[in-house]
């Protein structure tokens, strides 16, 4: 019950990793706001809401405690109802988890203006809006003299760290995320909140083709090292009072491995003292890569 008591909003919970961060926080004795919009795995059809109150169903017959927000939080007015509703169910808000997204995968050469926007608005700009209003929150509670220890954890991918062909509006989305989540840790950090990301691998509605296709399905008995599951308990830690000396953080989650990334620090370095002459700088260049480690492949490259 390591988050007993405390208000948890995730967002896209109807399915997927958000339908299992949401349980898991439950069992582990919080209070949730399922959001959910219902739409398909490419955002398109009719926005139902169904999903976020099934969920809540499940929550209640686990013994706990839920309600469901079926608004759009990638909008100004869905993502401050999102922490309104919070408030008004229970009194606060006291971790955010940003979830939801969809896919709309094309090659470069081959994606639509629509599909980098409908990708970047679901994913970066769902991110950037609940966060905003969650910070405005606890910055209001922070300077009326109410102690605040608050958690946010983002979601990026793999794709956002290393890259992953056919996913350019989606790589492009998730690296954002990480870039938010050091900006948002650093200027939140005051008002007595964490911010941190993680990179989750799992079969979802959104990986599933893929999975299917590269991945034999485990055997009876078998550890499903792609069950949504496996990420949850990372999740609900990041968002309870334990892990308030952690911020600014990227973990990758997958089966049973937590890693913590370590990308873009200061590697090997040349300072000259005066400016360069563009001859010289191949040799340079050459000199601190063999210094340095040898880059990652993108996803899927060949």
């Amino acid at each position: 019950m390591i988050c007993k008591d405390r208000v948890v909003a995730v967002t896209g919970a109807g399915r997927g990793l958000g339908r299992a961060h949401a349980l898991e926080f439950a069992r582990q004795g919080a209070l949730v706001v399922v959001n959910d919009l219902g739409v398909a795995r490419d955002g398109t059809g009719d926005a139902f809401g169904g999903p976020a109150h099934e969920v809540v169903r499940e929550i209640e017959a686990l013994g706990g405690r839920a309600v469901a927000h079926t608004g759009d939080i990638a909008t100004d007015e869905g993502a401050a109802a999102l922490v309104a509703t919070a408030a008004e169910a229970f009194g606060r808000l006291d971790t955010l988890v940003n979830n939801a997204g969809f896919l709309r995968d094309r090659m470069l050469v081959n994606l639509g203006e629509d599909e980098w926007d409908a990708v970047m608005r679901v994913h970066l700009k769902g991110h950037f809006l609940p966060l905003k209003h969650a910070g405005r929150y606890w910055r209001g509670e922070s300077k009326a003299g109410r102690p605040v220890d608050a958690r946010v954890v983002n979601t990026s991918s793999g794709a956002g760290l290393l890259g992953s062909v056919g996913q350019g509006n989606y790589s492009a989305a998730k690296a954002g995320i990480v870039g938010l989540t050091l900006v948002a840790s650093a200027e939140l950090g005051r008002y007595g909140v964490t911010v941190n990301a993680i990179a989750p691998a799992a079969r979802t509605r959104m990986t599933e083709e893929v999975f299917a296709q590269t991945m034999a399905a485990p055997a009876e008995g078998e550890f499903d090292a792609m069950a949504p599951e496996n990420v949850s308990p990372l999740v609900a830690w990041l968002g309870s009072a334990g892990s308030r000396d952690v911020t600014g953080r990227v973990f990758e989650a997958e089966g049973g491995r937590i890693c913590v990334m370590d990308a873009f620090r200061h590697g090997p370095a040349a300072d000259k003292g005066a400016r360069w002459d563009p001859a010289e700088i191949g040799d340079v260049v050459k000199d601190l890569l063999a210094k340095a480690p040898a880059a990652e492949p993108v996803y899927g490259a060949g």
